[in-house]
């Protein structure tokens, strides 16, 4: 029998868990100060389909080529491509943060506004970027789902759900507030190394009492 699933504490012992890994590519990049809305929307979009180890180093490098919005506008696109290269479809999100940093020039002084509507305007933006953004550079609740927060959840039984989307939704109505931001900062570490897609290691797994399991069928 499982012991009912309690948010408070699987969150407590995931945090303690999760300590000693590296913190997701974000939270990283704001730790280091890079956590302007600017800078962090650029950063999730190199981290699209990329993983940490790539976006990290790249986007340290196209930040010290260009450091302000300014330089990035004027950087010619073939020039910013070459900088980010390493991460995935490196051509159009060359195209796509031009643009936003030309809009961040152009439409507001150099600053974006904390303000999700902006944000999805933006090609190449979606709710999971533009809310991890948020939420880092703004400090507002947003909830951001990638493909970790989708999986754990779902497979601890504490969402029952298809899609990322659908998950974003199903979180917002339950997941206490206090957790929207922090939720992504603890299950991205936690769901890359102890929660893994293929053979979870559930037998060392803090929160396994409580855990469903679902759609486990094999498992360390």
């Amino acid at each position: 029998m499982k012991e009912a699933f309690d948010i408070d504490l699987a969150l407590a012992r995931v945090r303690e868990a999760v300590r000693d890994y590296p913190p997701a590519a974000m939270f990283a990049l704001a730790d280091e100060g890079h956590r302007s809305l600017f800078e962090q929307v650029v950063g999730c979009i190199l981290s699209i389909r990329t993983y940490d180890e790539v976006t990290l180093p790249t986007a340290r490098r196209l930040f010290a080529a260009a450091p302000t919005p300014d330089a990035m506008a004027a950087l010619p696109v073939e020039d910013l491509q070459a900088l980010i290269a390493p991460v995935s479809f490196a051509e159009p999100k060359a195209r796509q943060i031009q643009a936003i940093a030309a809009a961040t020039v152009e439409r507001y002084g150099g600053t974006l506004p904390c303000d999700r509507d902006v944000l999805l305007a933006f090609t190449g933006v979606g709710p999971k970027c533009a809310h991890l953004a948020l939420a880092i550079a703004c400090g507002q609740p947003w909830v951001s789902v990638d493909v970790h927060v989708h999986r754990v959840t779902n497979r601890w039984g504490y969402v029952r759900t298809r899609t990322p989307e659908q998950t974003t939704a199903a979180l917002e109505a339950q997941l206490p507030r206090r957790y929207w931001i922090e939720i992504n900062r603890l299950l991205v570490p936690f769901g890359k190394h102890i929660c893994t897609t293929r053979r979870p290691r559930c037998s060392t797994c803090p929160v396994l009492s409580m855990c469903q399991q679902v759609g486990v069928t094999d498992h360390r």
